[in-house]
């Protein structure tokens, strides 16, 4: 299978699997997803990742879905800017995601991070999605 906007993949999986109460979900890998999961998990919106290896060039993951009280931590997960309509923001005009209880993953000049780490270090750059 091929998609056009592999992000949104993984966020609709991820979706999907906490909306039938899965413990856990598989997907195709790739360095941008495995660093997005590595974000959700440092900011304690999933248990874990693992990277698996299925054959030589063939690699997938697995994420470790958190639920607090039978309900997913992750409210709301939302792909912001896609393939065929980049959004990009400066420091100062970053999403902030319900007052700052959520975060918004951002694409800057040093590596994939959140909203607020972006907005310390003064960077701005492509928002990825939004986590709440």
């Amino acid at each position: 299978m091929s998609f056009s906007d592999p992000i949104a993949d993984m966020l609709t999986r991820i979706r999907n699997a906490q909306a039938m109460g899965k413990a856990s979900v598989e997907m195709p890998a790739s360095k941008v997803k495995l660093n997005i999961a590595e974000l959700l998990k440092a900011e304690g919106y999933i248990e874990d990742v693992v990277a698996l290896e299925q054959s030589p060039g063939k690699r997938s993951m697995s994420v470790k879905l958190k639920y607090h009280l039978g309900r997913p931590v992750i409210e709301k997960l939302e792909r912001i800017s896609t393939p065929g309509l980049r959004r990009y923001r400066g420091s100062d005009s970053l999403p902030k995601v319900l007052g700052g209880l959520g975060i918004a993953i951002v694409s800057t000049s040093k590596g994939l991070m959140t909203d607020a780490k972006a907005r310390a270090a003064g960077l701005g750059g492509e928002v990825i999605c939004l986590v709440a």
